[in-house]
């Protein structure tokens, strides 16, 4: 039987870890090392982790890290950012991240992500949507990328329809809006996504608390659930300090 994954997700940025809100602000937060480490003593259901600033810079890969997590982590990883093609998704694979997330590339370039499967299976292929409100756009909603600094030519089901006919073992949705704010998922947009596709989903934008996440998966099924903010910061003055629980029954 399916259930809902309960998923932190670190921002790195040149080595440190981050945290933005609404794609930009971004603040230093600590180490990612120490915060795999945390996480491994939390038992967490996975770990995803996004390179903020490497398809912006266009700079490769940081492997050393990367491998160094990987060996560390006692839980399935993720890791998107700086991905463009086939090879560094082996690369990955072979360092011990179980899943590949893909973003600007694959708006760019869909066939990447059905060269990736076919290097590491489709399991392990993730698409990232970045999306924002837009009303200007026919379901309300535009997926942005490069950290939401360029709007794509797509709206939400044109990014969902390419997600169907793609070779991927998930969709990641990423609410720019919500991101950093700790004011909850946008559950309009939740709802949205999953009366349009078949895909697993992971919806990642807004936890404040674990009602959110109760909320989420209420609202839209067995679902992926991750947050940054909610396991990074604590109380108003939103001190740094790592923690993770998961509601009760999840």
């Amino acid at each position: 039987m399916l259930r809902s994954r309960v998923i932190p997700s670190l921002l790195i940025d040149d080595g440190d870890l981050v945290k933005s809100k609404n794609f930009a602000n971004d603040i230093y937060v600590g180490d990612p090392m120490n915060a795999v480490r945390i996480f491994n003593e939390k038992s967490v259901d996975e770990l995803a982790i996004f390179d903020i600033s490497a398809t912006v810079s266009k700079r490769e890969l940081d492997m050393a890290l990367l491998v160094d997590i990987a060996k560390a982590a006692r839980m399935p990883l993720c890791y998107g950012g700086g991905l463009y093609d086939a090879d560094q998704a082996v690369d990955l694979v072979k360092a011990g991240f179980e899943k590949i997330s893909v973003s600007s590339a694959a708006i760019n370039n869909p066939n990447i992500l059905d060269e990736m499967a076919r290097r590491v299976g489709a399991q392990s292929v993730v698409l990232c949507l970045d999306v924002s409100k837009d009303q200007d756009s026919k379901d309300g909603y535009s997926i942005y990328t490069h950290r939401a600094s360029r709007k794509t030519n797509l709206d939400l089901g044109s990014a969902l329809n390419l997600a169907r006919d793609a070779s991927i073992g998930e969709i990641v949705i990423n609410s720019i809006d919500r991101d950093g704010t700790m004011l909850g998922y946008d559950l309009d947009l939740a709802k949205q996504v999953m009366a349009n596709t078949n895909s697993p989903v992971t919806f990642l934008g807004g936890a404040g608390d674990s009602n959110d996440i109760v909320d989420l998966v209420a609202a839209t099924g067995t679902v992926g659930a991750a947050a940054g903010s909610m396991f990074i910061f604590k109380g108003i003055n939103k001190a740094v300090l790592i923690s993770y629980a998961k509601p009760k029954g999840f």
